[in-house]
């Protein structure tokens, strides 16, 4: 039993770290289309930096720029990376978009934040 339980645990660490939702990926390519941006050198940067009315807020970037110590992710075809300080907090974080009546724009769904603001653009953790 205890090698079907090994086994289990090991295939949890290779999920992604870092979720970008379908919607997110649309916009970011809509984005990368729009600027006439070079889509196979853009990346994606998802960061965190101090400050926001909660004590961090993220941090969206296109760039092409990527250093050696960066995680990378591809989903839906948007190749996303983050610095190793970010990543702690990020792990398990959804990148989503929204376009409703409220508002438009990137949402961040943290389950590690212990509180987060109501713009949804800071958290503490």
């Amino acid at each position: 039993m205890s090698a079907v339980h090994t086994h289990d645990h090991a295939q949890a660490q290779t999920s992604p770290g870092l979720i970008l939702s379908a919607s997110a990926a649309k916009e970011i390519h809509k984005i990368i289309k729009d600027q006439e941006l070079d889509a196979e050198k853009i990346r994606l940067r998802v960061g965190v930096k101090g400050g926001g009315c909660s004590g961090f807020s993220y941090l969206l970037d296109l760039t092409e720029a990527q250093k050696e110590t960066d995680e990378v992710f591809e989903m839906h075809g948007v190749k996303v990376i983050v610095d190793p300080k970010s990543f702690l907090y990020l792990n398990g974080v959804t990148v989503d978009f929204r376009d409703e009546i409220m508002g438009r724009g990137f949402v961040f769904n943290n389950p590690n934040a212990t509180s987060s603001c109501g713009c949804g653009s800071s958290f503490s953790a």
